[in-house]
């Protein structure tokens, strides 16, 4: 009898486990989907949680936060990061619990993820926005410019890239409103406003 109760709960756990894992991974595909991302990204979305699954990081913590904190994490390893406002759109928990809880899953896991550059964010804004590879060049000049100032600590990534592409396209001809930009970047236009101008005055040579 003992052994059949052993072996009915290692039936009932890996059971568990595997509804756990096809919750997760549908998750994941949901939001990766709403957020344009590729399949590598998904791919390693998917590796990431069935790490802490396997390492008996869920307890405590919800499905949804854990997916959602893989998938923002498997972004920005692939450096094509979405802003924590974007990943908390499409997401079923809320910031509070993503950033608690992506903390500890790299912490856990022992991953290493870079800061996103502001670069890592204009590619998408400029295809989004139907914009040009001038003002893509020219956006990335920007913030190489506001880098060399050293203007660009302690401020948002997404904010930056996204005024670097507005600047750009002014300077291109190109027509582009603070709003179009705002809606791409899910950022405010005041914060736009703010940017750019630090980055037109960094980019003095450059745009000149």
């Amino acid at each position: 009898m003992q052994r059949l109760r052993t072996w009915n709960e290692r039936f009932r756990t890996r059971d568990s486990k595997e509804r756990n894992l096809k919750q997760a991974l549908g998750e994941i595909e949901r939001m990766a989907s709403a957020l344009g991302l590729p399949e590598n990204v998904r791919e390693t979305a998917s590796v990431i949680y069935r790490r802490a699954l396997d390492e008996n990081l869920l307890p405590g913590r919800s499905i949804e936060g854990v997916a959602t904190a893989a998938l923002y994490t498997a972004a920005r390893q692939a450096s094509i990061p979405r802003s924590l406002d974007e990943i908390e759109r499409v997401s079923r928990v809320d910031r509070m619990e993503l950033t608690r809880t992506y903390r500890y899953i790299i912490r856990e896991l022992n991953l290493e993820v870079k800061p996103a550059a502001p670069e890592s964010y204009i590619p998408r804004f400029v295809s989004d926005l139907d914009l040009s590879d001038e003002v893509e060049r020219r956006a990335r000049d920007l913030i190489e410019a506001a880098r060399g100032d050293g203007i660009l600590s302690g401020k948002s990534p997404v904010g930056l890239a996204a005024a670097a592409v507005y600047a750009a396209a002014l300077l291109c001809n190109e027509k582009v409103t603070q709003n179009d930009v705002s809606d791409v970047a899910d950022i405010s236009e005041v914060t736009i406003r703010n940017r750019y101008k630090e980055l037109l005055e960094a980019g003095d040579v450059v745009t000149a």
